[in-house]
């Protein structure tokens, strides 16, 4: 069982991948004709979705792995707080994503909707290099 929830949790791992790229892509918004920045606001909304999935994924199986051995409590704290921050950020990213799709299906302006999702991009970046790093190197009791 331990092996399997182990692969899970690599799998989650990489689902949550979309964050590492996510905001690399968002920085391509301003050059894109505005047909192309719908096609990309929708292709975000659902790798964001995927991201969102694979963040629950995480905590189902890390909450069986971190079961099998002794974490310090200020560890699991950290990485819990990290966890809802980035279900968070990616969850408000959805919104200005859904308004740059919207605004680009009707010819408006989105500058505003797409520098949001630069920044909260770059959050949830940052965040999701924190969580990496933490899980890499545990603290034991």
């Amino acid at each position: 069982m331990l092996t399997f929830m182990l692969f899970l949790h690599v799998v989650g791992a990489v689902g949550m991948g979309i964050y590492a790229i996510l905001p690399f892509v968002a920085g391509r918004f301003k050059q894109l004709s505005t047909p192309a920045q719908e096609g990309l606001a929708s292709g975000l909304l659902t790798a964001g979705r995927i991201g969102q999935f694979a963040l629950v994924l995480q905590l189902l199986s890390g909450g069986y792995l971190i079961s099998q051995q002794d974490y310090k409590v200020s560890w699991l704290i950290v990485i819990l707080v990290l966890f809802v921050a980035i279900g968070a950020f990616s969850g408000i990213l959805q919104g200005p994503l859904k308004r740059i799709k919207a605004a680009a299906a009707n010819s408006q302006d989105a500058s505003g909707a797409v520098s949001r999702v630069q920044t909260l991009s770059a959050v949830t970046f940052v965040l999701f290099l924190v969580i990496i790093w933490l899980m890499q190197d545990p603290w034991y009791a």
